[in-house]
Formats: structure tokens, sequence, C-alpha cells
């Protein structure tokens, strides 16, 4: 099992093995173009909100120009003691949440 851990904005470590990866890509086929970005969405969000499912899962956001005419890549984390990547997609809009961090 290949496990690489990212260190976010906030010096948290948060987990994302490459399984999480596949079952993302599996998903959302488009993903597996842009994991790079995946990637720079926990290192470097614009927008971090709370989930209005589950309060321990919050939602990085990153917009990026260059993705099918200006999309965000949003990456969907678990926010526990072990802290994991749950999921990942491509949106056209920042949905409902409270606002937990905005970039200045």
């Amino acid at each position: 099992m290949l496990r690489e851990t990212i260190v976010d904005r906030f010096n948290r470590e948060i987990r994302f093995t490459r399984e999480r990866w596949d079952y993302i890509v599996s998903k959302r086929p488009i993903m597996s173009e842009y994991q790079k970005q995946f990637i720079d969405t926990i290192k470097e969000p614009e927008l971090i909100k709370t989930s209005v499912y589950d309060p321990e899962v919050v939602l990085y956001y990153k917009h990026f120009k260059n993705i099918l005419g200006g999309k965000y890549i949003v990456t969907v984390i678990k926010m526990n003691t072990d802290r994991f990547v749950l999921t990942g997609y491509i949106s056209d809009r920042i949905k409902e949440g409270d606002v937990i961090w905005r970039k200045d």
C-alpha cells in the first residue's frame, strides 16, 4: 500500500493513499488529469468550509483558470484524529457550509 502524507496550509498532516486516489478516479475519471492540482488544493487552499452533512468533514477549495474554462478543485477531508482524504471533485461553484478559513 502506497501511503503519502500531505502537509496542509496549517501544518496538519493529511493522509492521502494511492488506493484513495484510485477510488476518486474510478468515480470521476476526469480527475486523473488533475492529481497535481488536487494536492495543491490541500497544500494551499483558497477557501475551507465545513460540510453541511458531517461536522468532522471539511472541503478545501482552489480555483484553477485552466481547468475546463475555470473550475474549482474540491478536496474533501475527514478531520478526525486520523485526518484523511475522503474524495475530491471538480466544481463550478462553492457549496453551502460555514467558512472556516478564507485566503486574503
